[in-house]
């Protein structure tokens, strides 16, 4: 389904009027559709929403699906690269947009706690959850699709030297893998974590020769 008929969903769940969903979703597209952006654009919202299917559908608990599509949205609508507080931004937009939509304040609570979620990657709840997997998913995706994930991150950083680079995404990714729990849904630690692990070292593994050299 083409992302513009999946809000026309989302904005009819949400009780919006048609210009209030058309105003929220030029404003988070605009946004993914910075410039600067290779890896964290509407490909990845698509991504991630199909990722969040793949779990409902497989079974895992859904408490306010509609909360969790919306933190789908919003969750990367601020990117800066040499900020720290993206999350924090992303979130602030959707209580911005979605209040002035008239979204009852709980679930748009509800929606930027999910959004701040995707901060540390270590849910409280099984929304979060859906939302944290999801979003990692493409830890766990084919090597090539992997690969090209990992080169758009390094475009969106290359105001970073190769050397802080090398260090700092290795460091980022070792600690991913001494999570005792890299996926929080038994269907994408059984789809995608072994895959997602072999992804990760191997990374590392090229990481560490580019710091050698």
């Amino acid at each position: 389904m083409a992302l513009q008929a999946r809000w026309a969903q989302v904005a009819d769940r949400l009780g919006a009027t048609p210009d209030g969903a058309d105003d929220i979703l030029r404003a988070v597209v605009a946004r993914y559709g910075e410039p600067h952006r290779r890896y964290h654009t509407l490909e990845h919202v698509a991504e991630v929403l199909e990722g969040i299917d793949r779990l409902i559908e497989a079974g895992e608990p859904a408490e306010d699906p509609l909360a969790v599509e919306l933190a789908v949205w919003f969750h990367d609508a601020v990117h800066d690269a040499t900020a720290d507080d993206n999350e924090e931004r992303s979130a602030a937009l959707a209580v911005e947009l979605l209040s002035g939509a008239g979204l009852a304040s709980e679930r748009v609570d509800r929606v930027a706690d999910l959004v701040m979620a995707t901060k540390s990657h270590l849910p409280s709840s099984p929304d979060a959850a859906l939302l944290v997997d999801a979003d990692l998913a493409i830890l766990g995706a084919d090597p090539e699709r992997y690969d090209r994930y990992a080169a758009d991150v390094r475009a969106e950083y290359a105001h970073v030297d190769d050397a802080r680079w090398a260090e700092g995404r290795r460091d980022v990714l070792t600690r991913f893998l001494e999570r005792p729990l890299l996926y929080h849904t038994g269907t994408m630690r059984r789809e995608r974590g072994a895959m997602a692990i072999a992804n990760l070292q191997r990374e590392i593994a090229a990481l560490e020769v580019s710091r050698g050299s």
